[in-house]
């Protein structure tokens, strides 16, 4: 069984607006805590050794408060011993802008399973409670450090997480960060979504986008609640079984495409579709194309999948 909240094969989670939402919340908590003195971690207390059983409270729970890091290991793995100790320096250096959690998978085989580890050491974020692949194998120092910067980035950028405080120096107390007043069209959304009114949340987003067209987390909002939308009704046998009959069927390839997003195989749903334009001409490629710019929304520009995919598009298309 999968971790409640997650997408263990990418970042994708059907009720992610809501959780950034909620996790946005737990952040401002979590700094006004730190600031008064309450819940920022000891320098020690940033590099934790996770289990099956700890995996919740550990990860999934802190990951609204601050961007956990886990890195996959085991004793006999010799690039592992070249790995995490720079794991390690590279978390206290952050001072609290990231956790490292530490996976044995010797001891932990369902977890290294559920997250489809397939070589290690392996790294991956778990933000907001979903699941982000970073590396594997013992990367360079230097891109080890770029890739936690661009994950502190999107952290702080799509769900508000700014991590949790350093103890201050001399025990002196900080003021805690204002809070930013919240968007009424935004938390009209958030309601729809909460309440199962998908049009509403949708109508909602659009309406956002109408004021503010650059609005980030209204694209993200809209790209999500139109995903839920369209596979809510979906029955995933027929509509697999459909695509594999008919490989020529743009319809087809394009609700499968859905329902490998919503499950989280990211690159599945990148992959088919990518091929479909490459395979397609006219109105049916214009189709696949457009469908994988909306799906391309939902995990956003940063990631590293998405500037794949919009180079193998263009390699299609050009």
């Amino acid at each position: 069984m999968q971790p409640r909240n997650m997408s263990m094969s990418g970042v994708v989670d059907l009720a992610a607006v809501k959780a950034a939402g909620e996790a946005k919340q737990k952040a401002e908590q979590a700094r006004a805590d730190a600031a008064q003195g309450r819940g920022a971690p000891a320098p020690s207390g940033l590099v934790i050794d996770v289990s099956e059983a700890t995996f919740e409270a550990e990860v999934l729970q802190r990951s609204a408060e601050v961007p956990v890091v886990i890195d996959f290991w085991a004793e006999w793995c010799e690039p592992c011993k070249q790995l995490s100790p720079v794991l390690e320096r590279l978390t206290q250096e952050y001072a609290g802008r990231v956790l490292l959690a530490k996976i044995d998978v010797d001891r932990n085989q369902m977890l290294m399973q559920q997250f489809g580890v397939q070589g290690i050491p392996a790294v991956f974020a778990v933000v907001a409670g979903q699941a982000l692949p970073l590396f594997q194998g013992a990367a360079p120092e230097q891109q080890i450090r770029a890739t936690l910067d661009q994950l502190v980035q999107v952290a702080e950028q799509r769900f508000g997480i700014t991590g949790l405080a350093a103890p201050p120096e001399g025990g002196e107390e900080q003021p805690a960060a204002p809070q930013a007043p919240e968007d009424p069209v935004l938390a009209a959304a958030q309601e729809a979504l909460d309440a199962g009114d998908l049009s509403g949340a949708i109508q909602a987003y659009r309406n956002k986008l109408t004021d503010e067209p650059g609005n980030v987390e209204a694209k993200v909002g809209l790209a999500m609640a139109e995903l839920l939308s369209r596979v809510r009704e979906m029955d995933a046998r027929q509509v697999r079984k459909d695509a594999a009959d008919r490989p020529d069927d743009v319809a087809a390839q394009l609700q499968v495409a859905d329902l490998d997003m919503a499950g989280g195989h990211v690159e599945d749903a990148f992959g088919r579709l990518v091929d479909t334009v490459r395979r397609t001409a006219g109105e049916d490629r214009d189709a696949a194309r457009v469908r994988l710019l909306e799906l391309f929304e939902v995990i956003g520009a940063e990631d590293p999948r998405v500037v794949s995919a919009r180079a193998a598009l263009a390699r299609a298309l050009f």
